[in-house]
């Protein structure tokens, strides 16, 4: 399970040059330093801090062609990982659509799925429903190795949070990280301006 999620997730050309390697974020122009070692995304104004609780920031980038579609990697003790990406939204919004690529990956690789459902969180913008689906990839004693996605519609962009655990013993360390990015996490989000935006997935 760890790190082959970088893959699933569209992020294996980006992830390893990003990692430890900041200044090539930079210089793409798709984040621009902030405070205390935290990194700005330029499209969305979103902020990826250095640690969020017991989560460490291990790489920003970009997972596609355009500038506004950006991602922050964190990971915490026992092979936990947290990943937050963000990317315009074209039209409608369609939680399993967006994801489905993701979703087909998982399946393939003989993940099941083990939960979907629409989650509520209070956050800056006002209440907010979530789609999540959970896969289960495999099991060792009473360890279960989960990949749980998220997604819902924020100001004009899409917020996804991917979430690499064992369960029961992280359930609670990646439930941390999925209350800060849909909490305290979106008070940083800029309304996504149309005029030249990019359509999602671009």
């Amino acid at each position: 399970m760890v790190r082959r999620r970088i893959a699933v997730l569209g992020l294996a050309l980006v992830g390893g040059a990003f990692a430890n390697a900041h200044g090539a974020t930079d210089a793409l122009g798709a984040f621009r330093d902030g405070p205390h070692d935290g990194r700005i995304a330029r499209a969305s104004g979103f902020v990826c801090p250095d640690r969020v609780g017991p989560y460490i920031r291990d790489a920003a980038g970009q997972s596609g062609m355009s500038r506004k579609r950006v991602f922050c990697s964190y990971y915490a003790l026992d092979g936990i990982y947290g990943t937050v990406r963000i990317l315009p939204l074209a039209g409608k919004f369609d939680g399993p659509s967006l994801l489905a690529g993701q979703f087909s990956q998982e399946a393939g690789s003989g993940g099941r799925v083990v939960a979907q459902k629409s989650r509520s969180f209070h956050s800056a913008s006002g209440p907010l429903h979530v789609f999540t689906r959970t896969y289960e990839t495999s099991h060792l004693e009473n360890l279960h190795y989960r990949v749980s996605y998220a997604s819902a519609p924020v100001l004009g962009w899409v917020v996804e949070v991917i979430s690499e655990y064992a369960s029961p013993r992280d359930d609670a360390t990646k439930t941390v990280f999925l209350n800060w990015v849909y909490g305290p996490g979106l008070a940083t989000l800029q309304p996504r301006q149309a005029a030249g935006a990019s359509p999602a997935g671009q």
